[in-house]
């Protein structure tokens, strides 16, 4: 039941499901990146709010790109009849590894505006920093929000069949 009330069921639902998360994810990892980078201030911050449209279109392209190989990983890590909350974790630990892969090079390069081997160079350095950080916000806040707007979508939309009847 969790799976259907909380998940989006169709191309329209996708859509808003991966814009709540998405929107969220980058206006809150790519400023805490940002400031873990370069120093917690407000000009920081303000830098880092500039280029946030750049990255959410780049966080975008990196979620279609990296769906169905998560998909796949979750497939060779959980079975189908594990719970709602596993299959959750799963899903959000493969896609994240797979996101902030790319995100740690391809933001990096967006945040200083050029393409260089710095973040292939020390790319060790800050990829579990980066991970951790998108892993945290994903799993605590952007997801469970998502979900959150699912389930009452979902709700209005029975509500209203009900009503239909």
């Amino acid at each position: 039941m969790e799976f259907y009330m909380k998940l989006p069921r169709n191309k329209k639902e996708m859509t808003i499901f991966i814009a709540i998360i998405s929107v969220i994810s980058v206006y809150i990892i790519a400023p805490l990146i940002t400031c873990f980078e370069i120093g917690f201030n407000i000009t920081v911050w303000g830098e880092a709010m500039r280029v946030v449209p750049f990255i959410w279109i780049s966080v975008i392209i990196v979620v279609l790109l990296t769906h169905k190989p998560a998909d796949w990983l979750t497939g060779k890590i959980i079975k189908k009849e594990d719970s709602f909350n596993a299959h959750i974790i799963v899903n959000t630990l493969c896609t994240v590894f797979l996101m902030s892969i790319l995100l740690t090079i391809i933001g990096t390069w967006i945040g200083v505006g050029k393409i260089t081997m710095e973040p292939i160079y020390n790319f060790f350095y800050k990829w579990p920093r980066n991970f951790a950080i998108a892993f945290a916000v994903e799993i605590f806040i952007a997801q469970p929000i998502a979900r959150f707007v699912m389930k009452k979508m979902h709700e209005v939309q029975e509500k209203v069949v009900q009503n239909e009847c």
